[in-house]
């Protein structure tokens, strides 16, 4: 039974950090890719970050580059985005996300709100 279960969410002051974490587990397969997605109110669902669990490649919207960091400890299955600088516009439910030979999996989601 696969688990992605997001924490670390909450309110916070514009210009301001947080982290968010992503536990994995249940997975039977190695998973290739882990993301970070955000959804805010009345918007498309965004592709914040994303990292190659094999190479540690990363990538971001260029809305976070410089801001975001999203990193891996394959050791305890979980997955971090360490969020600097915050803005309003930052505001959304965020999700992680994993793929694997036999699919893509989703949390259910953290709010965070930048206020």
């Amino acid at each position: 039974h696969v688990q992605l279960v997001e924490s670390g969410g909450g309110l916070v002051q514009p210009g301001g950090s947080l982290r968010l974490s992503c536990a994995a587990s249940g997975f039977t397969a190695s998973r290739n890719w882990m993301y970070w997605v955000r959804q805010a109110p009345g918007k498309e669902r965004e592709g914040v970050a994303r990292i190659a669990t094999g190479s540690g490649n990363t990538y971001y919207a260029d809305s976070v580059k410089g801001r975001f960091t999203i990193s891996q400890d394959n050791a305890k299955q979980t997955l971090y985005l360490q969020m600097n600088s915050l803005e309003t516009e930052d505001t959304a439910v965020y999700l992680c996300a994993a793929r694997c030979i036999f699919g893509s999996y989703w949390g259910q989601g953290t709010q965070v709100t930048v206020s």
